[in-house]
């Protein structure tokens, strides 16, 4: 609770003191009463009146300020200064309620401005200095010390530590980080000293973007929000026209008591009030947000809870976003079944390659021996264009030649493809990865198969997705289509698209678009540059926000800080809670106020029904909406 809050604690207090003291006076000191309850009213409301002379003066004339003021001034002139004083107390005690709700609601989200750091250690002609992260250039070195923020992405080139990456990602478990190691701004250096050259400028740093998307969701309203905010519009003036008419019709025209009438006016007022309304719905929006924000989703706006909520299509990304992008070798077909010797002379021919399928086998190698190759092993290694590798290696004091590459080296070095790869050639295309079949001079070894793995977490997030209701689950993806059909496959999906260029996947996006329901929507989720038009094109854009390219995120209306799949279903579930609780506040509140209204305009309600109607619907909305800030995880 901050300070204005306490104080309004301290006020309210002292204003139920008075009234509680006026109601005992009222019947033997009936001067000393009306005192009392004087002071109480300006204890609880003396801003309100003042505020609604203000917001006149300012072109805001029916807002709650007013209708509180004429309702209260209203409810005294006819001599029911109890009322007044209560409906100013209840009145007060909702603003309270609102006050604190939204207090909550906003930590979860401005918790993320924590991550926004205050300086960054430049490391400049083998001195440190303390500088402002907006100072600091690409290629520039800092040091982050133990217990400090990453000000700056960038790559570690010197150093070891754990990270805390909650504030982004909202994992407890911390991420290590060694030379060579990619590391983002808005995380914590639990230990040890690290040295980091910057890849970003501030402006176009991850802790940047992420507060950017923040700071933008509030201007994002859902079609509820727009509704209630062009409801109140006009609503207001309407219920303040009927209560005057109320007032001076029935006594003006057909000679009924004038206090009566003002009275049920001043309770028509009281009631009319869309408070409910106008506060629960946005702050119900508000704790979605937030609920999300904790789980590690970035929504841009109110509106694209609607839109996630809705979701029947999903379609996918394969690479970075089904699968981790990273390639490893899967499976060793041995001809003569010595899969070690296969291995091993593979890793050899691609000692001196850096590519990522080379990388992948040589991994594949040490892990397997638990050793790594020597130099002096490799003895002339030839790269050719298109096929592979041509490589003389040293094997257990004997020089080997071996090829190893496509079928169409295999067949330029005029291999005998035996029997067992002629009976297996079907399964080897079909598999979902590169193969790399291998030769010692023309006789056949094996092949080697290269895949990129499968996210531990995509089975998951189809499982939950299906729980939620997508009806139908589609991959796109740039490979082949037969690798993307064993993913797919493997995953359980309903249909996959191969061979696709940006535009392609843009054009089946929109094929997809056509085939939904109006009321439904399609989201689209990937992580790669190539991604960024199919994202905007969708009803909902879905980024990978650790692994994605600034453009793909910047192009998405959601962003997964931890790179998880299944976060999406989290996003549905929370977005499907938000919505019910928002359709819960608005048949309430009006459904309360209706009849209240229509109560108060015949006579049978009193300004303190009317005080139920405002206020106490107010702060039971507010509380159903400070629900929408707690979600569970579901497990699969």
């Amino acid at each position: 609770m901050n300070k204005n809050q306490r104080i309004m604690v301290k006020r309210l207090i002292a204003s139920a003191v008075f009234l509680i003291g006026g109601a005992v006076m009222e019947k033997e000191m009936q001067g000393l009463s009306s005192i009392l309850f004087l002071i109480s009213y300006l204890a609880a409301g003396y801003d309100i009146p003042l505020k609604a002379v203000r917001n006149i003066r300012n072109g805001q004339v029916f807002d709650e300020n007013f209708l509180m003021t004429i309702a209260t001034f209203g409810a005294v002139a006819v001599g029911a200064l109890e009322e007044a004083v209560a409906v100013m107390l209840f009145y007060q005690v909702g603003e309270l309620f609102n006050s604190y709700a939204v207090g909550k609601s906003r930590k979860s989200i401005t918790a993320l401005m924590d991550i926004n750091p205050e300086y960054a250690n430049l490391l400049k002609d083998g001195k440190e200095e303390k500088v402002d992260p907006y100072e600091v250039e690409i290629g520039d070195v800092i040091i982050v010390k133990a217990g400090e923020k990453v000000p700056l992405d960038g790559i570690v080139v010197k150093g070891t530590s754990s990270l805390d990456t909650k504030a982004l990602t909202g994992e407890a478990l911390p991420a290590e980080v060694a030379e060579g190691d990619r590391i983002i701004s808005g995380t914590i250096n639990l230990n040890g000293v690290l040295e980091v050259k910057v890849t970003k400028l501030f402006d176009d740093s991850t802790v940047a973007k992420i507060l950017e998307l923040v700071e933008n969701a509030s201007l994002r309203k859902a079609k509820a929000e727009n509704f209630i905010t062009r409801f109140a519009r006009v609503y207001t003036p309407v219920v303040v026209g009927l209560a005057l008419i109320l007032a001076v019709v029935p006594p003006a025209l057909f000679g009924q008591p004038w206090g009566v009438w003002v009275y049920r006016a001043c309770s028509f007022l009281v009631v009319s009030c869309p408070c409910a309304l106008v506060i629960s719905v946005p702050l119900s929006f508000f704790g979605g947000l937030g609920a999300a924000s904790k789980e590690g989703i970035l929504l841009k706006g109110s509106n694209y809870l609607e839109a996630v909520a809705a979701l029947d299509t999903v379609v996918f990304d394969k690479t970075g976003t089904l699968t981790t992008g990273k390639f490893s070798v899967t499976e060793v077909r041995a001809a003569g079944g010595n899969e070690d010797d296969l291995l091993r002379v593979a890793a050899l021919s691609e000692y001196h390659s850096n590519h990522p399928i080379a990388m992948s086998v040589k991994e594949a190698y040490n892990k397997r021996h638990g050793k790594e190759i020597l130099p002096e092993e490799v003895i002339d290694v030839k790269e050719i264009a298109g096929q592979g590798i041509r490589a003389q290696v040293m094997d257990n004091g004997r020089v080997r030649s071996i090829a190893i590459g496509n079928r169409k080296l295999m067949e330029e070095s005029s291999v005998n493809m035996s029997d067992v790869l002629q009976k297996t050639e079907k399964d080897y295309e079909d598999t979902a990865g590169t193969v790399l079949y291998a030769a010692e001079g023309d006789t056949y070894l094996g092949a080697v198969i290269i895949s990129d793995t499968v996210r531990e977490d995509a089975a998951a997030a189809i499982v939950q997705l299906r729980k939620e209701g997508v009806r139908q689950m589609v991959m796109l993806t740039g490979d082949r289509e037969e690798t993307g059909r064993k993913v797919a496959d493997q995953l359980g999906l309903d249909r996959v698209f191969g061979n696709l260029l940006p535009g392609d996947k843009v054009a089946r996006v929109e094929e997809l678009l056509k085939e939904k329901a109006a009321e439904k929507t399609l989201g689209f989720v990937g992580d790669g540059i190539n991604d960024a038009p199919v994202l905007a094109r969708a009803d909902i854009g879905i980024a990978m926000g650790g692994i994605g390219s600034d453009a793909a995120v910047e192009a998405a209306d959601m962003v997964i800080m931890t790179d998880e799949p299944s976060k999406i279903a989290d996003a549905m579930a929370i977005a499907r809670k938000t919505m019910g609780i928002v359709k819960q506040n608005i048949v309430f509140a009006i459904g309360i106020k209706v009849l209240v209204l229509v109560l108060a305009a015949i006579g049978h309600a009193s300004m303190w029904a009317a005080v139920f109607a405002d206020v106490g619907v107010s702060i039971l909305a507010i509380l159903n909406a400070i629900r929408a800030l707690y979600y569970k995880r579901r497990t699969a």
